[in-house]
């Protein structure tokens, strides 16, 4: 069968597009602009990709479109689909009808951690010999591929919240009925597509309504919005998690460093286990313990678990280390919501409590864009020395008022080629420069190391 994908470039998308390669299809896809890791992964996967949504690339040899969520009524493409009467399909069915009809599924949901959290799932469980497949919104750099099929009985799942297609406005978790299900948190987001909280909280509820009786629900315990949502029904056995001084909690991580890198797990009071390992930060911390519950009930030992979580070299863009030129470390991080942005910058200041970090923002996500989280984008950064915000065009608001609350630690720049230069003067010995976009951001952190490296050491 010939499939083709549109809005093939998402993580989502891409991933399902290199699943039908593997399960034995001719793939084929579009988009409006790809970049990599994506881009690489589709090329390696020799799948072809058209730029752009003209109504030509859907012709006579393609058996069915799946339909990427970022499509709209209007679109060429979508309206000769409609018009020529072609079968389609949504991503996240096609998935379930396709793929994990006969799979235990271990989804990973909230608001944030999704990534980390299934990424260290999926590890956890390939370390055990479980060989799992996965689709995950980023790449694991243990795995270097966001998807995977595999004869296994298991598939994790990072489970957005987000809608299916113009033709579905479900979440596209509800499609995939998992058997072991983790609730990270939940918050405000998404302003494109829910009106406020409780919108979200109802999407939820239909996700732990589908929940099998002999399952389980791991969740944080101490999320209140979480916890409303669980309130609203839930027919499954569930288990609680959190941090040492969360006493409702069934599981329980305390710090044994304050910046993360070594915990300890407990149950009921009681150690069950040390990790030391790369990643930073209380949630990390956080999203390590829940993996290690739902690999749990997939019958993993904790010991395997812990083992297999100090081996967990985290995910590509998620605190990445870029490079490190004259004594400069740049990193480049998806942070886009306001909590994942003080969390990154809060892990790294653990670490190093002495160093200048400097924060380089892009608010590229549909719900920065419309302005939703204005009001706490400043206090977000608060951890940081110096911060550098980028004014897009198509940015809804202006980040100045941002800029005027924090002073004079804080500039504006609308274009990639001022701030570049901004940072080329600025930065110093042996500052911690992170990059927070959900987009290409222009390619700005391997530009600035660049640059970097060719300024030499006498700048």
């Amino acid at each position: 069968m010939h499939i083709h994908i549109l809005g093939i470039g998402g993580a989502f998308m891409g991933g399902l597009a290199q699943i039908a390669k593997r399960a034995g299809h001719e793939v084929s896809g579009s988009d409006h602009k790809l970049y990599p890791p994506m881009s690489t992964q589709l090329e390696h996967a020799g799948i072809e990709v058209y730029e752009g949504y003209d109504s030509q690339q859907i012709h006579a040899g393609i058996d069915l479109v799946v339909v990427g969520n970022v499509m709209r009524r209007g679109l060429p493409v979508v309206e000769s689909l409609l018009n020529r009467g072609i079968d389609y399909t949504s991503g996240p069915q096609w998935l379930a009808e396709h793929i994990l009809r006969d799979k235990w599924v271990l989804a990973v949901a909230g608001t944030h951690g999704k990534t980390t959290t299934s990424s260290l799932l999926a590890h956890i469980l390939d370390q055990a010999g479980l060989a799992p497949g996965f689709l995950i919104g980023g790449v694991p750099k243990n795995f270097a591929v966001s998807a995977r099929l595999s004869e296994s009985p298991f598939f994790v799942i990072e489970a957005d919240e987000y809608d299916t297609a113009f033709f579905d406005k479900r979440s596209k978790f509800v499609h995939y009925r998992p058997r072991t299900l983790v609730l990270n948190n939940l918050e405000f987001d998404h302003a494109d597509i829910f009106p406020n909280l409780a919108a979200i909280q109802r999407q939820f509820h239909h996700l732990i309504r589908i929940v099998p009786g002999n399952g389980l629900i791991v969740h944080s315990s101490s999320d209140e919005a979480l916890n409303e949502a669980i309130d609203m029904g839930c027919w499954t056995p569930r288990i609680g998690f959190g941090m040492a001084d969360d006493v409702s909690s069934d599981w329980q991580a305390r710090l044994l460093c304050e910046d993360g890198s070594r915990f300890e797990i407990l149950h009921e009071g009681q150690s069950q286990g040390e990790v030391e390992w790369e990643l930073l930060g209380r949630h990390n911390v956080l999203n390590a313990l829940a993996a290690v519950l739902a690999a749990r009930h997939a019958g993993v030992t904790l010991q395997t678990s812990l083992e297999a979580v100090s081996s967990f070299q985290g995910v590509a863009r998620r605190m990445q280390l870029v490079g490190v030129a004259n004594g400069i470390h740049l990193y480049d991080d998806f942070a886009h919501h306001p909590t994942a942005i003080a969390t990154t910058l809060e892990g790294l200041r653990a670490r190093y409590p002495r160093a200048r970090l400097i924060a380089v923002m892009e608010p590229r996500s549909n719900t920065m864009r419309m302005g939703a989280h204005r009001h706490q984008l400043a206090p977000s950064l608060k951890a940081a020395d110096r911060v550098f915000l980028y004014q897009s065009e198509d940015l809804g608001w202006s980040l100045e008022e941002v800029s005027e609350t924090l002073g004079p630690r804080a500039c504006v720049s609308r274009d990639t080629d001022s701030l570049l230069a901004l940072l080329k003067k600025e930065l110093r010995f042996e500052d911690h420069v992170v990059f927070m976009s959900n987009g290409s951001f222009d390619r700005l952190p391997a530009r600035t190391l660049e640059a970097l490296e060719g300024r030499g050491g006498d700048e």
